[in-house]
């Protein structure tokens, strides 16, 4: 049990003291692990484990959709609120039809923004160190 405590603080202390774009990257790879799970999930027809990690999908998707900031972000922002609610769409479909190829498109999807997102955090901080 100190072992999982060590972890689970390990992990928070991470969270709170990164930036906000490695915060970010953090959902991002966070959205990247459950989706794959989902997908294992419904190819071993292990609903409950499709259902659990599809949810945590979701979460994760609907807090990027409320941190976008639409006066700074502009199209960008707007972009990124749609697209984020067509993830949660397929989401829904993949749950509702047991369906791994909506969730393969999730994954490229998610992988695509965080390595995007991964290159403009690592040249913000490059900026930030000088």
């Amino acid at each position: 049990m100190s072992n999982n405590y060590g972890v689970n603080k390990y992990k928070q202390t991470s969270v709170t003291t990164a930036s906000r774009g490695q915060v970010l990257l953090m959902l991002y790879e966070g959205a990247i692990r459950f989706t794959k799970l989902a997908i294992e999930g419904v190819k071993k027809n292990d609903r409950v484990q499709k259902g659990t990690y599809i949810v945590k999908v979701q979460d994760i998707v609907n807090e990027l959709s409320l941190s976008l900031n639409h006066e700074v972000g502009g199209d960008i922002s707007k972009e990124l609120d749609r697209l984020y609610n067509y993830i949660i769409e397929q989401l829904t479909e993949a749950n509702v039809k047991n369906d791994a190829k909506p969730l393969e498109v999730i994954l490229k999807l998610l992988e695509t923004l965080h390595d995007g997102w991964k290159v403009a955090v690592d040249q913000y901080s490059k900026t930030e160190e000088k």
